[in-house]
């Protein structure tokens, strides 16, 4: 029986970043936009790793499959903070959760892992709870898909990238677990000061506000938890198969709704929680379904 960390290791991931909407916008609103707040988390990680694992640096730059791990994590990390702190959440999060999708057609053709019809099924309970949690009752498609922005395309963009990350995640199982941990924090601190500093030259982004105690506190504390939960996600990624992996993170789907509605930011209706169900009873068959292989 193989044990359930992996699966609370990636559960406890989700649970980070279906909050991570409300500090990132918190910061925003600071001044601070997604992409300047993620290099600055990302750089004390990335810094901290370093030198608390000595053996971490050399091992990410002796396997050339932790550099595309580095440019996976900082494309999908910066691509839905910008999108998180600018746009609608749960809209963001339905665009950026079609990545199961996404993952099941990489794993397929990369890692030859075929999908089953229970894996289908999965998908199928959990499509179906994002579509009760996330759009509201009666509204049509065409509603439903108007205005389409930047944040949605940031959301489907990053998404993609984010299973690419769990399909290289399987590819790099060799590697040592604080190489992938540092490979990541490395490429969102890159990937994050190479668009802030290009947005800024352009003008598209303001500079580094002032410090002030909200900026700095959202900061300091989203880098005490994304780094506990990028350690879990490369854990857990590395251990589950890639789509019981993206059905698990779907699970950020009920997070983020849960914490919106307790920040009163949403209503908490009987479709809510019907779905809230079939999201959490998608994983839970996962999480089963590997436990008797």
């Amino acid at each position: 029986m193989h044990s359930p960390l992996p699966y609370l290791s990636l559960l406890f991931n989700a649970m980070v970043w279906g909050l991570a909407w409300w500090p990132f916008q918190t910061m925003y609103a600071q001044g601070l936009v997604a992409p300047w707040a993620t290099s600055m988390i990302y750089g004390l990680l990335a810094v901290g790793t370093a030198l608390c694992v000595r053996s971490s640096l050399p091992g990410f730059f002796s396997h050339r499959v932790l550099w595309l791990l580095a440019l996976s994590s900082g494309l999908t990390n910066v691509a839905f903070n910008m999108a998180a702190s600018t746009g609608d959440v749960v809209r963001v999060i339905l665009l950026f959760y079609l990545m199961p999708a996404w993952t099941v057609l990489l794993a397929w053709r990369f890692l030859a892992e075929r999908p089953t019809g229970a894996g289908l099924l999965r998908l199928v309970l959990a499509f179906s709870g994002m579509a009760l949690v996330i759009i509201p009752q009666g509204a049509s498609f065409s509603r439903f898909t108007a205005g389409i922005g930047l944040p949605e395309y940031l959301a489907l963009f990053g998404g993609f990238c984010f299973a690419c990350t769990n399909v290289i995640l399987r590819r790099s199982f060799h590697t040592a677990s604080m190489s992938r941990v540092l490979a990541m924090f490395i490429g969102c601190m890159t990937v994050g000061v190479i668009t802030a500093s290009t947005g800024w030259a352009t003008g598209y982004f303001p500079a580094v506000p002032a410090p002030n105690a909200i900026w700095v506190s959202c900061a300091l504390g989203m880098a005490v938890l994304v780094g506990i939960g990028s350690w879990a996600l490369q854990y857990g990624a590395a251990r589950v198969p890639t789509s019981t992996t993206s059905l698990i993170m779907l699970s950020e789907v009920l997070f983020a709704s849960s914490s919106a509605w307790l920040l009163g930011a949403t209503e908490l209706t009987p479709r809510m929680l019907m779905g809230g169900v079939l999201i959490v009873g998608a994983a839970l068959l996962g999480v089963l379904q590997g436990n008797k292989r």
